[in-house]
């Protein structure tokens, strides 16, 4: 059994002039990110690893989550790949984790995560909002073999304010 977390960044602001990468997270995005990663943390999920798109509002909201799961800095790393629009990038990296890890959440961007929740889950979404937490389980031992699995939960902050 393999489970895949992902979590899209949060509200990220427009109001800077520096590039797509570096824009910062919005107060909303902020408080958005620790809303859902509260509600992550009361489930207790044996989590193995953690990756993060480098964008700075991914890193942010990926950062926000660790803290409170207490999740150890050593199990996560930060991955060029996982800045992608698309999913392509998003599903080859996550086809070719290791098969020790079981568990996994990695934090990047939409329409990716859109697209992937919806390919690789089982309940249509219409759209992973800022925050959004989506979990998908596969019925595989082999992350190369993914492919339709079962939507778990979906976080959404709007669910919760």
């Amino acid at each position: 059994m393999k489970n895949l977390i992902f979590v899209r960044h949060g509200k990220s602001s427009w109001d800077y002039a520096v590039s797509d990468k570096d824009r910062p997270l919005q107060e909303r995005g902020i408080n958005d990110a620790h809303l859902v990663a509260a509600k992550l943390d009361v489930l207790q999920l044996d989590i193995d690893a953690v990756f993060s798109s480098p964008a700075n509002r991914a890193l942010h909201t990926c950062l926000i989550f660790l803290r409170k799961l207490q999740f150890p800095f050593s199990s996560f790393q930060v991955v060029e790949e996982l800045y992608d629009f698309s999913g392509e990038s998003d599903l080859q990296f996550v086809k070719g984790l290791s098969d020790n890890l079981k568990t996994v959440m990695i934090f990047g961007h939409n329409h990716a995560f859109t697209d992937l929740a919806n390919s690789l889950g089982n309940s249509y979404i219409e759209n992973v909002p800022t925050s959004g937490l989506v979990h998908i389980s596969f019925d595989t031992s082999q992350w190369k073999s993914i492919g339709k699995g079962t939507t778990i939960q979906t976080i959404f902050p709007k669910d919760y304010r």
